[in-house]
């Protein structure tokens, strides 16, 4: 049976490199966009529905949590916060939690070490736990999961490895398309009506978005939620950075 939410959640997905916000394009060349505790101060007023934070500089070089940063986020925060990047045991989760982080968002590991999304769920909740995915398509156009922050390709297929961490019990599953990353096109939506069929489980899309329509057309193909980045911090033909959000009643009529 298909998963359906009770609403439709847009959720604004933020990526830090260090200790500041950046965006990139494919997962590639991080320009800096401003500070993280400015982003959640702006969020918090727009009264968004949740927030992701991933760490790009973790997820590619493999160093620890930073901690500190992310307990001054979250005492920021007036929303549910997700957080991913360098997540490898139920330890980084229960610290996470402490510090009020909602939800781990776990990748690399998820591949690297089997079994470790169904014993994060047992543990720490199904619904504390989101399986993310990042894919792109090779020289055949076959789609292929990586890891490691885009850097290391794997012998997986999005599809089959979502269907295999809906068996180990993951609460959530994202599904983010390095292709599309932070080129403002629309998401890939042939992946997202194979998922809706496919899944029982929410499914987070994203990579890509760069219009309301485009928020709209996510949930159309099934996905549960729709995530972006570019959308929300630049402005206009130029890019221009400027970190908002939509008009609340702009954003219900654009994509109901």
């Amino acid at each position: 049976m298909k998963f359906v939410e009770p609403y439709r959640r847009v959720i604004p997905t933020l990526l830090f490199y260090g200790e500041g916000l950046v965006k990139t394009i494919a997962f590639k060349n991080p320009v800096y966009i401003g500070d993280p505790i400015n982003a959640v101060k702006i969020f918090n007023d727009k009264c968004v529905d949740e927030l992701v934070f991933l760490d790009l500089n973790v997820c590619q070089r493999r160093s620890k949590l930073n901690l500190a940063l992310l307990e001054e986020i979250s005492s920021e925060c007036f929303m549910p916060l997700s957080y991913g990047g360098g997540i490898s045991s139920v330890e980084d989760i229960i610290a996470l939690n402490r510090l009020g982080v909602e939800k781990a968002i776990i990748n690399s590991a998820g591949v690297l070490s089997d079994g470790f999304i169904r014993e994060a769920s047992l543990r720490c909740g199904a619904s504390s736990i989101v399986a993310s995915i990042d894919y792109k398509n090779d020289l055949f156009g076959r789609s292929r999961v990586y890891i490691k922050g885009g850097s290391q390709k794997t012998s997986w297929n999005p599809v089959d490895l979502a269907i295999k961490y809906q068996e180990d019990g993951v609460g959530e599953i994202m599904v983010n398309s390095i292709d599309r990353d932070g080129r403002m096109n629309g998401y890939d939506l042939d992946l997202a009506r194979t998922l809706g069929n496919q899944l029982s489980v929410p499914f987070i899309l994203a990579g890509g978005a760069g219009t309301k329509s485009h928020l709209k057309e996510g949930f159309d193909a099934g996905a549960s939620a729709v995530a972006a980045g570019s959308l929300f911090v630049f402005q206009g033909p130029h890019k221009a950075v400027l970190i908002s959000y939509v008009n609340q009643e702009d954003l219900i009529k654009a994509i109901l």
